[in-house]
């Protein structure tokens, strides 16, 4: 790992230990609601005996969607902490599961065309690059497996939510893919346990764009089999609010696809 992934490990593990809502296992779920909640477009299907990667998606909340459909779970990640969480679900659910340390970028503890899916959540906006993920996805990936990936809305990313005017949201800073937010927005708002709320160092994070995400799949191999965005469900939202926030600019986008040839 290299100085970005330590960085990053060191803010992910204090965020763990302050419990963010991002680190806390899914303890309540049944096997038909984690279908209803992970699988809304039936990609998954029958699991049960597939290999499945969750890259950089700890802490318990999407291992435990493939480990109740009885899939063979790897998780990997920075964050030893929110490991931890995923074998905290497994146990509570009793299925097995392998967890291993590592950056996103380097995929090299697993053999080439091992897995059947790959399942990203919001993570790959903390690397600068998307080219070497997509590459080691693609590489371990067999064919006619699937890759779910969410990241940030490009267009959106610099738009601060809480920055309600009255009017507007205000849109600014470069569109360039690599660009690192963090310097505009360096702390994240975390409860302290007591009421309050403490500033915790933001984890590095980079805007991709929506062409460097889809021609850099597509240059792997990948065929884009469903877009989603995430929309506001509240039909009247209050100003000023997450869900109006969403329902003027869509702050995630999430994509399906399907390994058909060796890219590169």
């Amino acid at each position: 790992m290299d100085e970005l992934s330590h960085y990053n490990q060191a803010r992910w593990e204090e965020l763990a230990q302050a419990n963010v809502e991002f680190t806390q296992p899914m303890l309540d779920l049944t096997v038909e609601l984690a279908r209803q909640r992970w699988d809304k477009e039936g990609f998954i299907g029958d699991a049960a005996g597939k290999n499945v990667l969750c890259l950089a998606a700890s802490g318990g909340q999407q291992s435990v969607l493939f480990g109740l459909l009885r899939a063979n779970v790897t998780v990997f990640d920075l964050a030893p902490t929110q490991l931890e969480r995923d074998h905290e679900a497994a146990l509570h659910y009793g299925y097995p599961i392998e967890t291993l340390v590592g950056d996103m970028r380097d995929l090299s503890a697993f053999q080439t065309n091992h897995f059947d899916f790959v399942y990203q959540a919001y993570s790959i906006n903390f690397v600068p690059s998307t080219e070497s993920v997509f590459a080691e996805v693609a590489r371990v990936l067999r064919a006619g497996g699937y890759y779910h990936l969410q990241w940030a809305n490009p267009f959106t990313q610099s738009v601060d939510d809480e920055a309600w005017d009255g009017e507007t949201y205000l849109l600014q800073h470069p569109y360039i893919d690599g660009f690192e937010i963090t310097q505009y927005y360096p702390h994240w708002d975390v409860e302290d346990g007591k009421g309050g709320w403490r500033k915790i160092d933001s984890p590095k994070e980079y805007r991709h764009t929506l062409g460097t995400v889809l021609n850099g799949l597509i240059a792997q191999g990948f065929r884009i089999e469903h877009f989603q965005e995430a929309l506001n469900s509240n039909p009247d939202p209050a100003p000023g609010t997450w869900e109006h926030f969403k329902s003027i600019a869509p702050p995630y986008f999430t994509v399906w696809s399907q390994l058909v040839f060796e890219g590169g």
